[in-house]
Order: structure tokens, then sequence, then C-alpha cells
């Protein structure tokens, strides 16, 4: 038997050595915040919140480790710990329900959580150093898995440090599922399919993201042959087809030509075909055709219109912000760039390293409408990179990778913007501002009173005293097709143009827990775009020419529940000023537009008016006052998000249309279509199908022209042959108030 004093020797040094290890391992940066993250004490709910909670305050998700150590640690005269008894510690006994807490249990003592908060309390309570481990990536494994409905699978998380080491870290990362709808994650990293399709399982450690990508087939049986035999016109339909067979997905088969005549037109010009369009196209034999018409269409004028809009919904060209002069400067200098086709690098470069007068230089008011070094970069980012940045500005952003630091940083690239005139309501005066650019000033980020060194996101700093426009290198970093969001940003939204869906949705949210529907396409796609120097038509040509895009929007058995994967076209509404204008060439009737709408000011006579014929796709300012266009979804142009635009049908709309002024308005006025194509035809047959062709671009089919004709012999004998335009009217009425011709299928 041994001495007692020997095994209490032993005992003590058995202690020691435990106490030396856990002091070894428990580090508050990557083991006390990831359980405090786990446990949402961090949260925004919790002692996250901006002013803490119940008098104890930790950053957001423990984007500040200095602060929240000094928080712990010492605030409170140090009451919330109890280093030579850690089980007494309030950061022990609160979460574990000991005293109350307005938190609610959030782990017991036999926890993990537990045994490494107190072994950090008894060995010291140490601080955050520069010399701890950074985590550098996380990684979740299995990173792609195919898993049947019903069926579950158990994902483990490594973190990857900068010393070399690797940590499974699956009990301190958070899950999440982006497709609810196809997989549900638990916080044990447990991930279950409860739909088909697929998804991607998210898990956040340390300010890190990791993703697994899960594909769960849908239940059909589709002959692999139909894969096979698809038309393959170019990478798209390759990389589409095969996503599509790993998800049991049947295509649809091709549109009809006169189905995609129509579709194309929309699509690249926002304008209907005319019925002498439709019968050129229709009757030719020629195979290449549909090519030929592709690059017919990117060579229109009304392109320039239709894509001069799109971008003018993106940069914000909004009267309620910048004077006539500078709207109509900023909007014509767009124009001349998708005119000249100017490569979407350079044009991005143009707009960023902008200076000069604001009526010369079109694209300096960018900068007129984003004032402060802050607005310039999360618009900048926002809209040339898909991504937001503005969570950022207050705390490391929760979901992102982006710190404070790195954000004031990349503010920085512009805190030496000035111009002159700039300062209150950006409509007072002329709108005539000048842009140029200062040799000192730098933006001080409020957390640490400090400047961070000027840097691009991800990018290398520049020194402080470095005199050249910073908006140089910044212009450089963003469109340098190493950079990993610019070209699939655009990629993104010009593909989302033709497939009303992104292949990352939302179309501006290209964050890495946000990951695209088809991540081999997007990268193709993206890869295509700049290996042809940038040039977006050569980009819309590729997506035109495909049998993906060209493929039917009626559903093939198996695929009409599904809605990301492009088994077929998906039907959209028409955007509000493409419906405007189309109502108005199907009638013949051009809209006028008088006047603005002002917040604050009410409605005002438009300085310059627009001449009479001007297209609602034409117009330069957002602010022209439209009730149609309002009611079905005008981009109001205040906000660089996409969300600013819907194509979402709605009540209000149905009404519009059935009783509104803008349809009824144009069938009564004189002059119009209906009086020409009844002094034109005397045969209510003829008179029938031109009306199908200049508003569904088709003719009618023999039931629809018999049931029509019936229609109109009985009201008109009714009548006495009074009511003939009246008739025609209603005809017209029922055709533009069609689903199939609201949207584009």
């Amino acid at each position: 038997m041994k001495h007692p004093i020997t095994i209490l020797l032993l005992l003590l040094a058995n202690v020691c050595f435990a106490q030396d290890q856990a002091a070894d391992f428990v580090t508050f940066r990557n083991d006390v915040l990831p359980v405090l993250s786990k446990m949402g004490c961090n949260s925004g709910a919790c002692h996250g919140a901006l002013a803490g909670k119940g008098g104890f305050r930790l950053s957001l998700h423990g984007y500040d480790p200095k602060s929240d150590h000094f928080n712990i640690t010492r605030e409170a005269r140090g009451r919330r710990l109890e280093p030579s008894d850690p089980g007494r510690s309030l950061l022990l006994t609160k979460p574990t329900g000991v005293v109350p807490h307005k938190g609610g249990v959030r782990f017991l003592e036999d926890s993990d959580a537990y045994r490494i908060l107190q072994a950090w309390i008894a060995s010291g309570n140490s601080a955050p150093t520069p010399a701890d481990p950074e985590v550098l990536r996380v990684e979740i494994k299995p990173d792609a898995s195919t898993i049947k409905k019903g069926d579950a699978e158990n994902l483990r998380v490594v973190a990857h440090f900068s010393d070399g080491t690797d940590r499974d870290v699956t009990p301190w990362a958070k899950f999440t599922s982006a497709n609810g709808a196809v997989t549900e994650v638990d916080q044990a990293g447990r991930v279950s399919v409860i739909g088909h399709g697929e998804s991607a399982v998210t898990a956040w450690y340390s300010s890190k993201i990791g993703i697994a990508r899960v594909t769960s087939p849908f239940p059909n049986q589709v002959d692999g042959e139909l894969f096979a035999s698809s038309p393959k016109v170019n990478f798209i339909d390759e990389l589409v087809l095969e996503q599509l067979q790993r998800l049991n997905l049947p295509p649809s088969p091709p549109a009809s030509d006169e189905v995609f005549l129509r579709r194309v037109f929309l699509d690249t010009i926002g304008k209907l075909p005319t019925p002498a369009e439709r019968d050129e196209f229709l009757s030719s034999d020629d195979a290449d055709k549909k090519s030929k018409l592709i690059d017919e269409l990117l060579q229109r004028p009304e392109f320039v219109d239709y894509w001069t809009y799109q971008w003018s919904d993106l940069l914000l060209v909004n009267g309620t912000k910048l004077r006539p002069k500078a709207v109509e400067a900023f909007y014509e200098w767009i124009r001349k760039n998708v005119e000249a086709n100017t490569p979407w690098d350079q044009f991005v470069r143009e707009i960023l390293t902008a200076k000069g007068s604001s009526v010369e230089n079109g694209a300096t008011n960018f900068y007129a409408l984003h004032q402060d070094p802050e607005n310039m970069a999360e618009n900048a980012s926002q809209a040339f990179l898909g991504l937001s940045i503005a969570c950022a500005k207050c705390h490391n952003h929760p979901l992102e990778k982006w710190t404070n630091d790195q954000y004031y940083a990349f503010a920085n690239m512009f805190s030496r913007v000035r111009a002159k005139g700039w300062g209150g309501d950006a409509r007072n005066g002329d709108g005539v501002r000048t842009l140029f650019l200062t040799s000192t000033g730098e933006l001080i980020q409020p957390i640490t009173g400090k400047a961070q060194p000027p840097a691009p996101l991800d990018g290398e700093p520049l020194e402080f005293d470095d005199v050249r426009d910073r908006r140089e290198p910044l212009a450089d970093w963003m469109t340098s097709p190493e950079n990993p969001y610019f070209a699939r940003s655009i990629t993104n939204r010009v593909w989302s143009r033709f497939f009303a869906v992104g292949l990352v949705e939302d179309v501006d949210d290209l964050r890495v827990s946000n990951p695209a529907s088809n991540e081999k396409l997007l990268s193709a796609t993206a890869s295509y775009l700049i290996e042809k120097d940038f040039d977006l038509k050569e980009l819309m040509r590729a997506i035109l020419n495909s049998a993906t895009y060209q493929r039917s929007s009626e559903t093939a058995p198996g695929n009409g529940t599904e809605s990301r994967f492009y088994s077929r076209y998906y039907p959209r509404r028409l955007m509000a000023e493409v419906l405007l204008d189309a109502v108005s060439d199907a009638t013949d009737v051009p809209t006028e537009f008088k006047e603005i709408l002002l917040p604050g000011q009410g409605v005002k006579k438009i300085e310059t008016p627009y001449p009479k014929g001007t297209r609602a796709i034409q117009l330069y300012d957002s602010a022209v006052k439209s009730r149609f266009l309002k009611t079905f979804g005008r981009n109001d142009r205040e906000i660089t998000c996409e969300c600013q635009r819907t194509d979402e049908p709605s009540m209000v709309q149905v009404l519009h249309i059935a009783n509104g002024d803008t349809l009824n308005e144009k069938l009564e006025s004189k002059d119009n279509r209906v009086d020409k194509l009844m002094a034109e035809f005397d045969d209510d047959r003829e008179l029938i199908r031109q009306a199908y062709l200049l508003t569904l671009v088709r003719e009618p089919t023999e039931e629809e022209s018999a049931a029509l004709l019936a229609a109109m012999s009985s009201a008109t004998e009714t009548a006495g042959g009074s009511n003939r335009r009246e008739l025609v009217e209603d005809l017209f009425w029922s055709l533009m108030s069609s689903r199939e011709f609201l949207f584009n299928h």
C-alpha cells in the first residue's frame, strides 16, 4: 500500500498536468468564443445586441474578441468569473440555470460547453493574443452527397488553422440549410432530406463558412437515352443536362418557332415582333434562322433602349435624387456605352474612376448619388460584385467572412473623392457638379478611432502616403479576371434576365452561404465571359442559342414542380415598361409622359418633355409619373437591389387591367388600331386573325375563331350591326388581359 502523502502528491501532479494541458488547449479565441456563439450567447437576440442584455454586452457572433474578453473578465469588477472556484462563476451558473437567467438554460453541467468554459476559467482565463492560431477555412465532410428523400446523414466539420493543425469542430459549428424544402439540418450536423432537388448545408465556425451539397433525385423513371439525344448546342446545354440527369428530371422539348420568336424578341429587345417579322421568320427554311435572328436582334436599336434601361435600374438613374441635366447625362453615358458594346470590365472601370463634370461625364453621377465613402463602397460592391457588405459597417458580417476592419479598409479606397456642389438636397441648383480627387484624407473607423489601411476586399493594402487615385488600383482589383465575384455577378444578372431565375437567387446575393443552383454552370459561364473579354453580347449570344433557352415552357411528365434547374423555360410576367409598350403597340396608341412625381414636392411638369411616341423602355428617369408602371412593379431605383422591381401578379394589377384607364382609354381612342383594322377588313375572320397576330403573335386556332365568330355574329344581329367597333374593342381587351399576352413563355 502506498503512503497517503504519495497518493496526494500524485493526484496534485495529475491535476496540475490536466490544468497545464487545458491551458495549452483552451484558448479564448478558438475555444471559448465558439462555445458562446453556438449557445447563442452573443447572438443579436441576446448579449450580442447593440446594447447587450442584462447589463452584459458581447460583440455580435464574437467579432471583437478583445472587447469580449474584457467584458467577461474585468467589467463589473470581474464579478462574472471566480477563478478560485470556477463552478461559482456567473459565466457558468447563469447559462446552466443555477441562478436566474432570462436567457434560460443554454447548456448543462455535464456538457462539453461547461467543461471548456470551466477549464478556461481554471487555467487563468487567458486573453486572445496575436499568437493564437487563425482559422483559415472550414470544411464539411462529406462535401457532396446523394441522399434519398426520407434518409439522413451525419456531417462533420473540420477547421484548418494557420499553424497547420486541423480540428473537428462539429459540436461548435452552426448549421443552416440553403433550401428548407429539400433538406433540414439540426445543430448536431445531422442532415435530413425531406424533398427532391438540390440543397446546400452551410456550417459557420469562427466567422468562416463551409458548404456541403446534397442531391435528392426526383422519383422519376427517365430513360437515359432522353438525355443523350437532347440537343446540345454549347457548354450550357451539357452542364444543364448533366444536372438534370443526376436529378432524374426530364427536359421539356424545344419550343415551337412561333413561341421562340415571341420569347426572344421580348427577352432581347423588350418588344413584340410585328406580323411582318413573324411571317418572315416562320416562312424561312434556313436551318440557321434562329442564330441569324439572334444576331440581328443584338444589333437593333431597340436592344440599346432595352439594355440601357436595365443598367439604368442597376445604377439608380433617378430624378428624385438628381437634377434633370444630371439624370439625362448619366442615362446618355450608359446608352452610349451599350450602343458601343463597351466590355463590362471597361464600363465598370470608367464608373469607378470617373471625374470631371456631372453633365459632361455622366458616369460621375454614380458618386453624386452616393456621396460618402461608406455608401460608395456599399453600392459599388452590391452593383458590381453582388455582395452586401453593409452589415460589416457595425460589426463583422454574421453570415459572411467580411469583417469590420475589411469594411473600413474598402471604404477608405473612396475617402479622397470630392466634388464641388455636393451636400444638401441633391436636386438643388442646376445639377452640375465637378468631381475631383484630393491627395489627403482618411476614413476613420469608429470602433478603433483610426483609419484602416485602404484595401480592396481580400486585397493587398495601399500605403497611406500613396498619392495615386486609390480608385485606380480598386478598379484593377474589381475588374480582374481573378476576382472571384466580378464576372460571376454580371453573368448571374444577365442569366436571370433571360431565364427568369438566376443561377444564384437572390440575383444580387453572391455570399458564400448562398450557393448557386448549378455551381459548375455558373463557373463555366463566368469563365466564358472572361474568355470573351467581358463582351456581354457574346454571353447573351451563347445563352440565346442554347437549347436550354429554347426549350418549351410546357411541362414534361416529372418536371412540373421544379423551378431552379432549367428543365424548361419558366414563364414570367412582362416587366412593367415592356408590358405598357406592348399595349401601346397593339392598340397603336403611344403613351404620353408629361409629369414627374417627387417625394415631398408632389407632381411637376417635366422640364423638357419627352417627344410624342417615346416608349416606356426609353424613359431615362424613374420618377416619371405613371400609374400603370407603378402598379406593375417598376423599379423605383431607390436602392441597389433587384428587389426594387417585382414581376409578381397582384389583385391590384388585375383590377387595373379590368377597369383601369390604360387599356380602356387606348381601345376607345380615335384612329387607333381598332379603327384601322375595321377600315381595312370587312371580314371578321381576318380581323380576328390580325388581332391575334398583333397581341399573341400567333394565329387563332379553328376553335377560337369559330367561337369568336359566333359571338360576334350573335352580338351584331342583336344590335343590328351598330356595335361592331365595341365588339372589336372587347376582342382586343380579352386578348391583352390574357395570361398569354401578359407573360413571356
